[in-house]
Order: C-alpha cells, then structure tokens, then sequence
C-alpha cells in the first residue's frame, strides 16, 4: 500500500464517524461532511490504486 492508498482509507473512515455522529445528534451538516469526506477518501484511495498499477507495469 502507498501513502495515498492508507490516507484515502482513513479519510473514509473518519467521514464515516462524522456521518454517523451527525445521524445520531440530527446534525444533518456534519452528517453530509461526513459523507463528502467519505467519498473524498474513495477518489484519493483509487488514486493511490492507479499509482500502484503504474508502478506495477513500468517494472515490467
């Protein structure tokens, strides 16, 4: 895994918390920050995925 990949994992899981926290306190502005982070986390880890891959095929 490279830097991106982890980075995008956690950004994921922190937008879940937020997400969730703002379900449970009915902050439907932190619920939705939560979700754009979530999904922030998604592109940065697919990022680092095509990173990978390219890395991957230049050592061949």
């Amino acid at each position: 895994m490279n830097k991106d990949q982890v980075k995008g994992n956690l950004k994921q899981a922190e937008g879940a918390i937020k997400e969730m926290t703002g379900k449970i306190i009915g902050n439907k502005t932190l619920e939705e920050k939560g979700k754009l982070e979530k999904h922030a986390g998604k592109v940065q880890e697919s990022y680092g995925d095509m990173k990978s891959s390219i890395k991957r095929e230049k050592q061949y």
